[in-house]
């Protein structure tokens, strides 16, 4: 092509989507490379978008202008809401996706962006020029200059597939691999590991007995995950819910050395929370049986996804222990279920922007990170896509924090930590979830979307009315109290809420458990609750929230006070460590080493001890101070 970029995005994955598309709405001409471009936004493993923790990413990525949210919407056949009866801090929405329309609308909305053109090619080599890339090459001959590039390539790095003790090289089911390219990184100096994932078999719907199943319908009331406008277009179905049993165990025990993880086959690290079959059997044989929810994968195909049992067995040793299971007696296999290792870049190496230390204008997001899910992976890609465009333009990176955003916590816990197994985010990485709710993304997130030109202005628009209408609910509800007459009191009574004896603030009357706002507002003998109803149910339940919560919001927010205290120092980049009087010779080598970009980044490192934080405080202090 010979033409000059200003950004390019190699893969098409969730990563790679959100990473191109924040690029060119950032106005920078930008090229998306892929492999197949029929596979743009495919779902390679289950066909569903958001769930513990991971439905935090999505509102994150949506609440600052990023896609996922909305076409998830718009190509869901099924809502839940996992924890519902939790508080609202690890309450999570999930959908059921039809990966096939799922797919289309993604690559529909990349063809209509503006500044934004897709092409299918391998890139096989990076072009580097004193430690800055400047383009890449492609196997059918093609130099393509650019300013920044982000490499978003999945399990394409050197993937190997395995089905019992074939395998074949394979970036996805019967797609190549990138060989080349992961060579090449690797004759850069960069550190590379190996990890490993897997995925079921598919199954053929028309051979499954559903009456056997336990239907397990979507939520009456639909909580959708784009704070946007966005339309629920699919009809709802169910998923069902069967188990394996002792006859599904013992095949798999008769025949665990026929699996690639237990011939040896496999050396990549799996992700021990999302175990294969083999090793749920094998590894907790006290158990008589283990769930399996059996999943559309789109009201286009016959095709059924089981949740639960990944595996590496051969297709007849799969087949057999399939039809050991109530339900699918006579179940055919669509296709078969396999492992997949794949190269992936450690972490440590990226600065909090994504880029690496050693190369200039290289980005890398999602799997090749050593991250496990497309909502991880769509993260990534939006803040790596930003990052490369801000450095096109002069401009600040963009870097949020571990008490802004879920994708603070997931960035940090990668460029700090580094990851020896594939990397999934949990409610319980997030040391300030009480405050990263996924109501409260938008919040958080939306005015640093717009600053940074990715949030568009009508959704802006929309977001201001939102907060203006938040404000004007919680001053009414400051104005108003509640009086302890008969109607209100036989009302809590029947919610199991404790009764009123005084006049109360609606505030402190909230706080009771079981009391929302849309219960008061029902009480018609006190007029002054009934205005209530004139906000809309989400502002309504935003700001009962915040109540609740008042009071361990304020006590986390001392803990992040501290947090940004060390956080908020940032290491110059050329310090001298062996200049620094009192750090010890193994601190010494682990600052070398990692590199880190601030005190709080230092203090993760295994080995730094808070004394050796300490004394890097005051030496930063003095050289300031010498500076002035």
């Amino acid at each position: 092509m010979n033409q000059n970029w200003d950004v390019i995005i190699v893969g098409a994955g969730h990563a790679g989507i959100e990473a191109a598309l924040a690029a060119a709405k950032l106005n920078q001409k930008t090229l998306l490379i892929t492999m197949t471009v029929d596979n743009i936004g495919a779902m390679s493993c289950n066909p569903a978008i958001g769930g513990l923790a991971k439905g935090h990413l999505v509102k994150e990525i949506d609440a600052l202008g990023g896609i996922m949210g909305k076409a998830a919407d718009e190509t869901a056949i099924q809502f839940r809401i996992l924890n519902s009866k939790k508080g609202p801090a690890v309450q999570a929405t999930r959908c059921q996706s039809d990966m096939i329309v799922y797919k289309d609308t993604i690559r529909n909305i990349l063809e209509n962006q503006a500044n934004l053109s897709i092409i299918q090619a391998e890139v096989t080599e990076l072009i580097i020029g004193n430690n800055t890339v400047c383009g890449v090459k492609t196997n059918i001959g093609e130099t393509i200059n650019a300013k920044a590039v982000v490499l978003t390539t999945g399990t394409f790095l050197n993937g190997t597939i395995h089905i019992g003790h074939n395998q074949y090289p394979a970036g996805r089911a019967w797609e190549f691999p990138a060989e080349k390219l992961s060579d090449q990184l690797k004759s850069l100096g960069l550190k590379i590991g190996r990890l490993k994932t897997g995925t079921t078999p598919r199954l053929d719907g028309r051979t499954i007995n559903f009456d056997k199943l336990e239907a397990q319908p979507g939520d009456a009331i639909i909580r959708k995950f784009s704070f946007w406008p966005s339309e629920i277009k699919l009809p709802q179905v169910p998923c069902y819910i069967t188990y394996t049993n002792q006859n599904t165990h013992q095949v798999i025990m008769d025949n665990i050395k026929k699996s690639a993880m237990y011939s040896g086959a496999i050396t990549g690290v799996g992700a021990r929370y999302c175990p294969s079959i083999e090793d749920k059997v094998s590894r907790f044989p006290e158990k008589d049986r283990h769930q399996i929810f059996i999943e559309p994968t789109s009201l286009k195909s016959y095709e059924y996804y089981p949740n639960g049992i990944s595996t590496s067995l051969p297709l007849n040793v799969q087949t057999q222990y399939l039809r050991s299971i109530e339900g699918l007696e006579n179940v055919d296999v669509v296709r078969a279920g396999y492992a997949i290792e794949y190269d992936y870049i450690i972490p440590t190496q990226l600065k909090s922007t994504l880029e690496l230390k050693d190369i200039k204008g290289l980005y890398c997001g999602g799997q090749i990170n050593g991250t496990s899910g497309y909502e991880e992976a769509a993260a990534q890609g939006l803040m790596a896509g930003i990052n490369a465009a801000l450095k096109n333009k002069s401009e600040e990176p963009f870097i949020l924090l571990r008490n802004e955003a879920y994708t603070g916590v997931l960035l940090d816990d990668l460029v700090s930590k580094g990851t020896e197994e594939p990397y999934r985010m949990f409610t319980s990485r997030a040391e300030y979830r009480l405050s990263l709710r996924e109501d409260n993304a938008d919040q958080r997130l939306s005015q640093k979307g717009y600053d940074i030109g990715l949030l568009d202005a009508e959704n802006y628009r929309l977001f201001s009315e939102k907060n203006d209408q938040i404000r004007s609910l919680s001053e009414y509800i400051k104005k108003i109290r509640v009086k302890p007459d008969a109607d209100i009191n036989t009302l809590l009574e029947k919610h199991q809420a404790q009764t009123i004896e005084n006049r109360m603030s609606v505030q402190n009357v909230l706080k009771k458990p079981n009391v929302t706002l849309q219960l008061l507002e029902t009480v018609e003998s006190q007029e002054d609750l009934l205005p209530i109803k004139n906000w809309n149910t989400i502002v309504k339940k935003y700001v009962e929230t915040e109540i609740k919560y008042e009071g361990y919001i304020i006590r986390q927010e001392s803990q992040m006070k501290r947090y940004l205290k060390i956080e908020a120092i940032r290491i110059p980049d050329q310090i001298d460590y062996d200049s620094i009087n009192g750090l010890s010779t193994e601190v010494i080598q682990k600052l070398k080493s990692h590199r880190p970009q601030t005190l709080g980044q230092a203090s993760k490192i295994s080995g730094v001890t808070p004394a050796a934080i300490t004394i890097l405080m005051v030496a930063f202090q003095k050289r300031r101070f010498n500076k002035r």
